[in-house]
């Protein structure tokens, strides 16, 4: 990830357990936690491109897009329309007649980007299919 010269980031902790990477409190310098960027990402992100449909759990509000990569923790999104961060949302990701549904919650926005969404909570068989999509990627690198 490549971050504008003015930002400076600050790592308190890296650790690399086989193809997973965690880190903890990665904000930006100069502002407090609550109002930083941290990082939840815990599995590596491939690139990957699936049709998405995503409602707002709330309102009830859609959006559609497709992504850009995928991980097992999450995707983003490329949307002219993305919603705010901390949205819960009902995702469903569309790639060659299979699915993944899953709730997730909007983590990242980039205006007129798209925005990043973390899964957090995805049943079976779905949960299944991302992990066959992530093997697939991965053995063909």
């Amino acid at each position: 990830m490549v971050f504008p010269n003015h930002l400076s980031l600050s790592f308190r902790t890296v650790k690399t357990l086989s193809n997973v990477i965690s880190m903890d409190d990665r904000t930006i310098r100069g502002q407090s936690l609550k109002a930083g960027v941290r990082d939840r990402r815990y599995a590596i992100r491939f690139p990957f491109a699936a049709d998405v449909d995503i409602i707002d759990m709330e309102s009830g509000a859609r959006a559609g897009g497709v992504t850009s990569d995928l991980s097992l923790g999450g995707c983003f999104v490329c949307t002219s329309k993305p919603l705010p961060i901390g949205t819960r949302v009902r995702i469903t990701l569309a790639r060659k007649s299979q699915t993944v549904e899953a709730l997730a919650v909007v983590r990242i926005l980039k205006p007129r980007i798209g925005m990043g969404v973390e899964f957090i909570d995805m049943e079976r068989p779905h949960d299944e299919v991302l992990a066959r999509w992530i093997e697939q990627v991965r053995q063909s690198r």
